[in-house]
């Protein structure tokens, strides 16, 4: 029987691991949300996506459930030191793969493509792929305006 598990964030990726404990992980196909991704440090950041990768490939935090595992903030901490955002949390693991996506969707390669290659150098042991190549955002509105899903207004 062969699945596909729409999914995102921290309970998506908790819901797929399960999963996949019962299920042959070559059977299941995992559509990520990708209306929430955002721009952080002009990097294309894809939360849910990246939450799905590290979960599943075993490289996730899994005491805060997002995040790498054994994640260093060196990065982060100069940003704040030299007076830049630090809201949206970054690790300087997690930095390495937003670059290297960052740099890939620039050149014109379509986001499917670029997850996939990471999955394969993880060693992701099913297909991940974004619900969409195009951009997607998720959008609120508010007696204060519309904002991103990720923005924080102010």
């Amino acid at each position: 029987m062969k699945l596909a598990v729409l999914a995102g964030g921290v309970g998506g990726a908790r819901f797929v691991q399960a999963l996949i404990e019962v299920v042959h992980p070559g059977d299941v196909t995992v559509i990520a949300n990708v209306g929430d991704d955002l721009e952080v440090h002009s990097l294309h950041v894809s939360p849910d996506l990246d939450t799905l990768l590290y979960t599943l490939a075993g490289l996730g935090d899994e005491d805060r459930g997002w995040g790498r595992a054994s994640e260093t903030w060196n990065a982060r901490d100069t940003i704040e030191r030299l007076g830049g955002e630090t809201w949206f949390q970054l690790g300087d693991r997690d930095l390495g793969l937003h670059l290297v996506r960052t740099e890939a969707l620039r050149r014109g390669e379509p986001l499917s493509a670029v997850t996939a290659r990471i999955a394969r150098a993880v060693g992701l042991g099913l297909p991940l792929l974004p619900a969409t190549d195009d951009r997607l955002r998720t959008r609120i509105r508010t007696p204060a305006g519309e904002f991103e899903f990720q923005e924080r207004p102010g």
